[in-house]
């Protein structure tokens, strides 16, 4: 099934994501036998001790033992990456996720006017427990009702316990503290139970308002109208790679405390962010910090969304993956890429002739090195591998294979077109920027089809 994919659409370069995908494992292998380029992006951190992890990293090791290039999003992930796989680091690239500014707007003036006047009976009964929507443009006063979001999975990983063991101590502490909980998972039960155990006077108001609400799980677009209630996010996370949900929240003017772990770090910088340990002690005395930030003006929520909208954009994300898709082909960069990368970067990565050798021979010789055990069995599932897609070349020849059409042919500055309609070869062409291509009008497309 892979193998007529890669034929029928002219695959040249397979990427895959995530340690622990089967797809993406099997894809890598199959498309190394053919000869392809491979890149992989790892999104998570493993430990190294236990027997999930350890089966986890060997697993990691053979695939990328023969892959092309590794992204990671964060270069505590890059260090993770490279010690369970045994990597050269030149081989492995940062690049960070990176969020869609304009889905994560603070709450505009005429949003808020709207939701004043929508009647309660004709909005979501979830959505009438929630507390009003803040201004972020306004500074919060010391007596003034502060929103503190937590966003997650309800996992241990999560932190959940911390959560948990930390909602009643903040409870007691700021009687102007109310939450917002979304998220599901296994350890949702224990805080519904630690919630029903603690004093009525402790989770509601004395106008009868609850001061911690439970949305449950949520769709990602529904994100952005739980965060803009908010004035601050909390995230008590025990291992984190990156958290695009910091980012998320950062850009719809909340104020971030996170525990100090992993990637986060270097997520946002400290005027946005609250760093605690992954200690219930800490967590609280981090909301605390935060809380006085906010009361004391010394915060500009306001401002957060433009500085997170010039730090992470998916333009610049895709950029920087092209040029790794650039350094494992040998292909010079695009037009609109050179201005990015002087001569300095031309040496940039690992040489291609050192990671991309397809030969049979220099593959097996690569994966006996994982191990002493572990080496010879991945050997044999190379070579039976590399059977099997033999035996579908004979039986199954490519020639036999639909190849699917070329995609649609891009304008050049000066007005000629590119591509196999023309008489090319059919490959598509990189001219300027993005901004400056065009596409054929579909009128022409016709007359050329048909004419």
């Amino acid at each position: 099934m892979l193998r007529q994919i890669f034929i029928r659409e002219q695959i040249q370069i397979v990427h895959g994501h995530a340690s622990l995908s089967n797809l993406c494992h099997e894809g890598i292998l199959h498309a190394r036998t053919m000869g392809l380029g491979t890149v992989f992006t790892d999104h998570s951190l493993f430990g190294f001790s236990d027997a999930a992890s350890i089966m986890a990293n060997k697993l990691l090791k053979f695939s990328l033992s023969d892959v092309g290039h590794v992204i990671c999003v964060s270069h505590t992930c890059k260090e993770n990456t490279t010690l369970r796989a045994s990597l050269n680091p030149l081989a492995v690239s940062v690049i960070p996720n990176a969020v869609v500014a304009s889905n994560f707007r603070p709450l505009q003036p005429h949003e808020l006017q709207l939701l004043q006047r929508t009647p309660q009976s004709q909005t979501d009964p979830k959505i009438n427990l929630l507390p009003p929507p803040p201004d972020p443009s306004q500074p919060v006063g010391p007596n003034d009702i502060i929103t503190i979001v937590v966003i997650s999975r309800l996992f241990y990983n999560k932190g959940t316990d911390l959560l948990i063991s930390a909602l009643p101590l903040l409870l007691r502490r700021h009687s102007n503290l109310r939450f917002i909980i979304a998220g599901s998972g296994p350890q949702a039960i224990d805080l519904e139970q630690t919630l029903d155990s603690l004093p009525q006077q402790l989770l509601y108001t004395t106008s009868g308002q609850s001061r911690v609400v439970q949305l449950g799980s949520i769709r990602h677009e529904e994100v952005r109208d739980v965060m803009v209630r908010g004035h601050m996010l909390l995230s008590t996370s025990l291992t984190e790679a990156f958290g695009t949900v910091l980012v998320e929240a950062a850009s719809c003017g909340l104020m971030v405390v996170a525990t100090r772990v992993g990637g986060v770090p270097e997520v946002l910088p400290g005027n946005m962010t609250v760093f605690i340990l992954p200690e219930v002690d800490d967590v609280v005395r981090g909301v605390t910090e935060a809380v006085g930030l906010l009361t004391s003006k010394a915060v500009r929520r306001d401002k957060f969304h433009d500085l997170v909208k010039n730090m992470y954009s998916w333009s610049d994300i895709a950029r920087r993956t092209e040029r790794v898709y650039d350094l494992i082909t040998g292909s010079p960069s695009a037009t609109d890429n050179q201005e990015y990368y002087n001569n300095e970067w031309e040496s940039y990565g690992q040489p291609v002739n050192q990671t991309q050798r397809s030969a049979l021979i220099d593959r097996l010789k690569r994966y006996f090195g994982c191990g002493i055990w572990a080496g010879k069995l991945f050997v044999i599932v190379v070579i039976v591998d590399y059977l099997i897609y033999c035996f579908l070349e004979l039986v199954y020849p490519r020639e036999g294979i639909d190849l699917c059409k070329a995609w649609p042919t891009i304008v050049n500055e000066n007005g000629a077109f590119d591509g196999a309609e023309d008489g090319g070869d059919g490959e598509l062409e990189r001219y300027a920027t993005v901004k400056q291509k065009t596409r054929k009008p579909r009128q022409e497309e016709a007359e050329g089809d048909y004419g």
